[in-house]
């Protein structure tokens, strides 16, 4: 039986708070205030249960704020299995006064040693049939080099394994034949020291989406905020624009591309289909406050196109 699971390493409830203004050293009193269960491939487990599709959440959680992401997931109907650490998972705070906006990210626990390999043995018995979505930041005391032993795990046990990750270590990984990747114009300039003052052109993008597979990537999508996204495999160059819409939050966007991407194949329909509903839901959730309810997304599908560049023009 296929099995679909997440690995969020360092979650946090999100706290969003509004305030008619936002002063120092008094009492700011909210008039609106949201908390949320939060972590990108938490994310994508919720998106995944949007669309009919059942997985279980893995990592990390701790204290009381724990308690709540677990109990959201649970009355959700989204499996878990996390391993439970010492200390408190995390609160982010993020607030709005006006026109202006604070955002304060904290560290969250430190993980022992002997939690992570908890959660290593948990991995290392996923077999050929199941799927891992490892996506995020890595906590504290948490080193890259957990990437690679995933890594090698997927390759060791033949598991499929879905990659989004900021760190450059993310190259070390490749060897190991990632299903799919998934980093943004940014993060990929970062892994080739291209120049990140300028944004990345289309040919620069495609050039360092090949690089990836030929490092061993299966699959590579670009994500490229406002201008869509670029997908590469050995046999296909898909580029794909984005929506027009009002901008609310980016935040998730790229968790609910990787989830209704992947979704959507499950589901059974092509490349161009699964490519262009995941740029729709994605633009969706980036025009909500939280994660896309996907109704909008049958409109929002009626603006894109897929072009498919051939190998002589690429």
């Amino acid at each position: 039986m296929n099995m679909i699971y997440t690995c969020t390493m360092n979650p946090a409830i999100d706290l969003f708070a509004e305030f008619d203004a936002f002063e120092p050293y008094i009492v700011n009193r909210s008039h609106f205030e949201d908390y949320q269960a939060n972590g990108k491939a938490i994310n994508i487990s919720l998106m995944l249960k949007k669309m009919g599709i059942d997985s279980t959440a893995t990592g990390f959680l701790g204290g009381f704020t724990g308690k709540f992401i677990e109990s959201t997931l649970k009355n959700k109907g989204i499996q878990t299995a996390f391993v439970h650490v010492d200390g408190i998972t995390r609160i982010n705070t993020f607030i709005r006064a006006g026109e202006l906006e604070y955002k304060a990210v904290n560290h969250g626990p430190k993980i022992s040693k002997e939690n992570q390999e908890k959660l290593l043995h948990l991995i290392s018995g996923l077999g050929s049939q199941d799927t891992l979505f490892v996506s995020g930041s890595l906590p504290r005391n948490v080193d890259d080099s957990i990437l690679i032993e995933i890594s090698r795990l997927s390759k060791l046990n033949g598991f499929s394994l879905v990659l989004d990750v900021s760190s450059k270590t993310l190259l070390k990984c490749l060897p190991y034949e990632p299903e799919l990747i998934k980093p943004s114009d940014e993060e990929l300039a970062s892994f080739f020291d291209m120049d990140s003052n300028t944004a990345l052109s289309e040919e620069q993008i495609i050039a360092g989406a090949k690089k990836l597979l030929n490092l061993g990537a299966k699959h590579v999508i670009i994500s490229r905020g406002a201008k869509g996204a670029i997908y590469l495999d050995p046999g296909n160059t898909l580029i794909v624009n984005a929506p027009k819409g009002k901008v609310v939050n980016t935040a998730c966007s790229g968790d609910t591309m990787l989830a209704t991407f992947i979704g959507s194949q499950i589901k059974g329909h092509t490349l161009t289909e699964a490519l262009t509903f995941a740029t729709a839901a994605a633009s969706s959730t980036a025009f909500t406050a939280g994660l896309s309810d996907l109704q909008d997304v049958p409109l929002l599908v009626q603006h894109i196109h897929v072009q498919n560049k051939k190998e002589s023009e690429v």
